[in-house]
């Protein structure tokens, strides 16, 4: 049932997307952002099942029934952070004022001489660890993304990035084949990226308390990691406001070696975990969620 966002058509279509992007690279950002105002009033317009997900979310949160006002915002602030996708890909970095906290972590992790396996979700921005590029750029790193959800966004950010195109391991080709994929990489000592809170057809789910709610996230990024013995590291790229972003990175685990007969047990408190340190950042800045489907719909 939390499958549901698979189902979503794409925010925007093809002519806004391709706008808003010349209208931000060509005449900059604060322009760029005024374009913002009628896509927020359209989504809370058009977007009904998008609306109900935002105040739904918002009510868990806030422990109140949102404003309009509030949705709204909710829908501006991730019209924002699509935006400034557009930058950060082109390599813009200049443009941002991006405070990291827990690299010293990361760099840990990666100093063990092994690959890392970095999980987000889809809260902020993931794509503000590209400040990584420039903290180590020694370091190869892989991007699990699915191009085929928003085929149009996928291929105006791949046109700005080749190098980030050619990194991307694409989850459609098989879950077999991803592993593959995955674990040559985290073999040659790279970073493999994915967001870990939105399951996906043919893959295992895991049940998680998240907001004093049961919801259902992928078990396969701990399958990896216990099977790989990689340490785990969180990434969340917090948007908070004007140019700022508070990237943070958090160990989660230094290397899942689990025996056969505790693996469901480990991997499910690995998983909750994830969950909880998620909650974490997420009550720190609410407007930064950017799930807009039913994403406690199992728990019905």
């Amino acid at each position: 049932m939390t499958r549901a966002w698979l189902n979503r058509p794409e925010g925007g279509n093809a002519f806004a997307l391709r706008l808003i992007m010349g209208i931000g690279l060509g005449l900059g950002r604060g322009i760029a952002r005024l374009v913002l105002l009628p896509i927020t009033v359209y989504f809370l317009i058009r977007r009904g099942p998008e609306r109900r997900a935002s105040r739904e979310f918002l009510a868990q949160v806030l422990g109140r029934p949102p404003t309009l006002l509030e949705i709204a915002r909710h829908f501006h602030t991730f019209a924002g952070v699509t935006l400034d996708r557009v930058f950060l890909l082109a390599g813009r970095l200049h443009l941002f004022d991006i405070r990291v906290q827990g690299l010293e972590e990361l760099h840990r992790a990666l100093d063990g001489g092994q690959g890392v396996l970095l999980l987000g979700a889809h809260v902020g921005s993931f794509d503000a660890l590209r400040v990584l590029s420039l903290e180590r750029p020694d370091v190869e790193v892989r991007v699990v993304l699915d191009v085929g959800h928003s085929p149009v966004l996928s291929s105006i950010l791949e046109n700005l990035n080749p190098k980030m195109a050619a990194s991307i391991i694409n989850p459609r080709q098989g879950s077999v084949a991803v592993v593959l994929e995955i674990g040559a990489a985290l073999e040659r000592g790279a970073v493999v990226t994915m967001l870990a809170d939105r399951s996906r057809p043919g893959n295992e789910d895991v049940s998680v308390t998240f907001l004093g709610r049961q919801a259902e996230i992928p078990l396969s990024p701990w399958q990896i990691a216990s099977v790989l013995r990689v340490p785990v590291v969180l990434c969340v790229g917090l948007f908070r406001g004007g140019n700022r972003y508070d990237l943070h990175f958090e160990v989660l685990e230094e290397k899942l070696d689990i025996a056969r007969d505790q693996r469901k047990a480990l991997l499910g408190r690995a998983a909750q975990n994830f969950a909880a340190r998620l909650e974490h950042y997420v009550r720190l800045a609410p407007y930064n969620w950017f799930n807009f489907y039913d994403f406690w719909k199992a728990d019905r």
